[in-house]
Formats: structure tokens, C-alpha cells, sequence
């Protein structure tokens, strides 16, 4: 090296200041995850359901259920807030309705008691289960 500058390399860390940080490209277990149940929620999505990240943040989506017809929530459209843990799948994401809702497994904040969501989640389940489950809820009023 001629005049004691900095090699350049093609890794994915930045130096500046003396210190090193990750790449803004790079993805955690969990994003890439995420970004997999994304594309197979893209590919086949539930009747009357939709949920897609909140902007750019991968960890932070917005669902839409409809009404299902025959039930009391027809023609109703209901948007939910999904917050994804940093140590998703292991843990269960956070679903909030945002719209209000009169429903026994709903509070008035809009949290749900959900067993899924709950003691009984598991790794296996996807948003896409999540939100069919949703649906399935509001169809078994």
C-alpha cells in the first residue's frame, strides 16, 4: 500500500472511527424468515385476508381480514397490526386489530387471547396460518 491508506475489500462491514458495524444488507435468521413467509403469503394468500409489511420495516406488517359472509363481521374490514419479535419463529409475533371489533377473544385495546399466540404457539405456525386462524375466528361467531 502506497501512502499507508486502507486496502479496500469487498466485505459486507463497514470501519469508520475505529469501529465496525453490519451491513445494512444483511439479514437476521429471523428477516430472512420472515422475508420466506412473505413470498408463500405473496404466492398463495388466504380468502379474504392480506398482510404485508408496514413499510420498510420487515418487522412490522399490516393485515387486512374482510367479514366473512354470513357472519356478523360481513362486509366489515378489519386491519390488525403484526409486530414480529426479534427471535421469531420462537416466539409469537404481536396481533392487534386496530379496527374495533365486539368479539369474546378481543379487549377493548384490541389485543387478542389467542391460544396460538400464546402458551401454544409453535415454530411450524406461519402468518399466513396466523391470519387464516383470524379469519376462522371471525367465522365461528
Amino acid at each position: 500500500m502506497i501512502g499507508g491508506g486502507r486496502s479496500s475489500s469487498s466485505s459486507s462491514t463497514a470501519t469508520a472511527a475505529g469501529g465496525t458495524w453490519v451491513s445494512t444488507t444483511s439479514v437476521s435468521a429471523s428477516g430472512k424468515r420472515i422475508q420466506r413467509e412473505m413470498s408463500e403469503l405473496n404466492a398463495d394468500p388466504p380468502p379474504h385476508c392480506s398482510a404485508a409489511p408496514k413499510g420498510d420495516n420487515l418487522f412490522h406488517w399490516v393485515a387486512t381480514i374482510i367479514g366473512p359472509p354470513g357472519t356478523p363481521y360481513q362486509g366489515g374490514i378489519f386491519f390488525l397490526d403484526i409486530t414480529f419479535p426479534s427471535d421469531y419463529p420462537f416466539q409469537p409475533p404481536k396481533v392487534v386489530f386496530k379496527t374495533r371489533i365486539y368479539h369474546c377473544n378481543v379487549d377493548a385495546a384490541g389485543n387478542l387471547s389467542l391460544d396460538i399466540l400464546k402458551d401454544s404457539w409453535s415454530p411450524a405456525l406461519t402468518i399466513s396460518k396466523i391470519v387464516l386462524s383470524l379469519l376462522v375466528l371471525l367465522a365461528c361467531t
